[in-house]
């Protein structure tokens, strides 16, 4: 396998809630079907599993060599601006053969912007009815 194999480790919070844990997986899959990574593996900040310290191992499973931590999170908030960081730190001492980086959080990406406008549109042509006679 070439050494420059690339893994996105995509990372949510984590619910206790199996709904909305699957969301990630559904989001982690879309972006396999992409093709742009070698490997995708979801995981979680907390109250579910992969951890981000499973995932990770998942992908060096997988050859990868570039670890992308892909933070499935609106906000720089503490989870990605302190517990991500610590987790690539950890990640890097563990793997030292294997580079990891943290992207940034989704934030006010236009694309996110063009999202919350088409969700407020939708939501809005929903509600909008004619008053009642």
């Amino acid at each position: 396998m070439p050494s420059s194999r690339r893994a996105i480790l995509l990372i949510a919070h984590g619910s206790r809630r199996l709904q909305a844990n699957a969301e990630l997986e559904n989001v982690a899959e879309s972006l396999r079907q992409r093709g742009h990574f070698d490997f995708v593996q979801p995981a979680y900040l907390e109250l579910a599993e992969p951890t981000i310290e499973q995932g990770a191992a998942a992908c060096v499973a997988h050859d990868a060599r570039v670890v992308i931590l892909l933070p499935y999170f609106l906000s720089p908030g503490r989870h990605v601006a302190e517990d991500l960081n610590a987790a690539c730190q950890q990640l890097r001492r563990l793997y030292p053969h294997v580079h990891f980086a943290v992207a940034p959080p989704l934030g006010q990406h236009p694309a996110i912007i063009d999202i919350l406008l088409h969700h407020a549109w939708e939501t809005l042509a929903k509600t909008e009815t004619p008053p009642s006679r």
